[in-house]
């Protein structure tokens, strides 16, 4: 069994998505897409550090293009959950779950937390939904496989300034247990300080290597049955 995955997970829904599965399909890497299906596309945008015009996206067509990829629950509104009674709370986390099963015809097993918040009474309530694994914001530098489920965190973030060193640490890895290198983000960030170009990059690097699973978190977490 291949002994190294990578995988990525990204947030929100948002039309910047749409190049950022062009780069992933181009170098047959895989990742997560957390949606709120309580939040439809807006005529006006907000704006990622005032400059970045965000959309989201509406449902018409997500099934197509987010084929061959993850989708994950993130909460029906995107609403922190450390403000949230236990009834939001279930609301949150069920209907978003129900809702997008029936949007894209799939059982989902896996969310992100909106706003990486969360508390014991919500992570009590995501194993009741029957999920399987939750995303925090958290990072590790770290590939080792984390051993709570639903409070799982990533190695780093895509613009972590250690990524491309955490990534050639990777590569070079012969390891005799497994090892997953997680990267998350929002793909509106990439819209800034030239983020596309940084991606495309380390895509490239990381991609076509004999000895690297690549999969969705799903995958990767099945692969290696941690669920």
């Amino acid at each position: 069994m291949i002994q190294k995955a990578l995988t990525f997970s990204y947030d929100d829904g948002v039309e910047q998505d749409r190049k950022l599965l062009e780069i992933f399909n181009k170098f047959g890497l895989k990742g997560t897409f957390n949606l709120n299906s309580g939040i439809q596309k807006h005529d006006k945008p907000w704006y990622y550090k005032d400059i970045v015009p965000v959309y989201r996206m509406n449902s018409e067509g997500l099934d197509t293009l987010y084929k061959g990829h993850e989708i994950a629950v993130h909460g029906l509104n995107h609403i922190n959950l450390k403000d949230a009674d236990r009834i939001k709370t279930e609301t949150e986390i069920f209907e978003d779950k129900k809702n997008l099963e029936k949007l894209f015809q799939t059982d989902i097993c896996g969310m992100a937390y909106a706003f990486g918040a969360y508390t014991d009474e919500s992570v009590e309530v995501i194993h009741n939904a029957g999920l399987k694994y939750a995303r925090t914001t958290a990072v590790t530098h770290s590939f080792d496989l984390e051993q709570d489920m639903l409070r799982y965190n990533a190695t780093c973030h895509h613009a972590d300034e250690k990524l491309f060193e955490l990534g050639e640490q990777f590569l070079r890895l012969t390891p005799d247990k497994p090892q997953i290198f997680y990267v998350w983000g929002h793909s509106y960030e990439f819209d800034i300080e030239n983020g596309w170009e940084r991606m495309e990059r380390f895509c490239k690097m990381m991609g076509s290597k004999d000895d690297i699973f690549y999969g969705t978190n799903r995958e990767v977490f099945e692969h290696f049955g941690m669920i």
